[in-house]
């Protein structure tokens, strides 16, 4: 025999590769659609269609080109559009690492929102207030983040280990506590968040000084390679060590686990906190990389959005990582429709997302609408961190 090791593709996964882009081109189409019978244009050529077809599709061509084309030039056409799309993927990558994380350990994480609400306050707190030298400083913030991240998420995973709570209801709980209890008294009646001079009358802090700030290259901020680097953790913790085989474990047979010595106690909260530190590392992006301006709008959808990307990326590391430059690109893209003749609304691109997902969470019906031949049934993905 060989010493060679033979190289072959897993069915299942070419599969789900192929169902994946199948559900983003039709998402796609759909959307083409939407944008065509939007335009005043094409519904007036609908009025003749039987007369003079020619009009409605060439006008529905135009509009949809130009709207298309702009989505790709805006995020992708020049050295500043794509750095600006790998700014903005950052975030979405590192809050749906921690979202496929608990995934794969059968807990369905919907706090990463308010894990990021408090990881930007760790984060923004001790980037203006503490006195340290730049590279110290950044480091002292970066793990503050971190950490108020971690803390946020062991919270429900402790209340599932030892209460028996839900983790879906704690964290949803967790997520208002986090946006209208803390972050709100943070910035309305803590002195250290209020920006001094501010005269717009919306509560914001002091963004954190240059010094506390990610060094950018050519416009790519050092957060981007963080977010790559913990990509490559989060595979490895999953595929290479113990704590990762028990994590897989207890996602797909917490009964087993436990009869074979494991404890789902001690996996649920630290998967949690894990899951919580990478949403941590998500709020640092803002603070640390835009040097953005603590307030209730900063964060906006990231923490829910990087649930889609998880689902979109089958809770795997890699598919976190292709799934958040995608939804990142389509973000950054989305507003710039909207400057074309078309007037494209930018609402269309969170149509598009939506169908992404609607498609990716219904493999089946995306082939029977391809006409996707298969030989053998295949399972969906779930939060019991099954990948087909």
């Amino acid at each position: 025999m060989s010493g060679k090791r033979r190289f072959r593709l897993d069915g299942k996964w070419v599969d789900s590769v192929l169902t994946t882009v199948a559900a983003i081109f039709l998402a796609l189409f759909i959307g083409a659609v939407l944008i065509a019978l939007s335009n005043e244009d094409v519904v007036d050529s609908m009025g003749y269609f039987f007369v003079y077809p020619w009009d409605f599709f060439s006008r529905s061509f135009d509009v949809v080109g130009q709207s298309y084309g702009k989505l790709i030039s805006a995020s992708l056409g020049s050295g500043d559009a794509l750095a600006n799309t790998l700014n903005r993927s950052a975030p979405l990558i590192c809050a749906g690492l921690g979202v496929s994380l608990a995934f794969r350990s059968g807990l369905f994480n919907i706090g990463a929102q308010g894990q990021i609400i408090l990881g930007t306050l760790a984060a923004s707190y001790v980037g203006f207030t503490w006195d340290l030298p730049g590279p110290i400083l950044l480091l002292a913030s970066v793990a503050a983040g971190i950490l108020a991240g971690a803390f946020w998420g062991a919270i429900a995973g402790f209340l599932k280990a030892v209460a028996g709570a839900h983790e879906v209801i704690s964290t949803i709980m967790l997520n208002q506590v986090a946006a209208l209890g803390v972050l709100a008294y943070a910035l309305s009646e803590m002195k250290a968040f209020q920006k001094p001079g501010d005269t717009l009358g919306l509560p914001q802090s002091p963004p954190v000084p240059d010094k506390a700030a990610f060094p950018e290259l050519f416009g790519v901020h050092l957060g981007v390679v963080l977010a790559l680097v913990a990509a490559a953790i989060v595979w490895w913790l999953l595929n290479r060590s113990t704590l990762g085989f028990e994590l897989r474990s207890v996602g797909s047979n917490p009964e087993a686990s436990r009869t074979a010595g494991m404890s789902t106690a001690k996996v649920f909260i630290l998967t949690m906190a894990i899951a919580g530190a990478l949403s941590g590392l998500a709020a640092c992006m803002f603070i640390n990389g835009d040097q953005a301006s603590n307030n209730e709008s900063l964060v906006g959808s990231v923490g829910f959005d990087a649930i889609t990307v998880a689902l979109l990326g089958r809770g795997t590391p890699l598919g976190s990582v292709l799934a958040g430059f995608l939804f990142g690109a389509l973000a950054v893209g989305g507003g710039a429709m909207q400057t074309t003749d078309a007037g494209t609304a930018p609402e269309v691109v969170q149509v598009i997302q939506s169908l992404i997902v609607l498609f990716v969470a219904a493999p089946a019906a995306v082939r029977w609408l391809v006409r996707q031949r298969r030989k053998e049934p295949t399972s969906t993905f779930a939060a019991k961190g099954v990948t087909p």
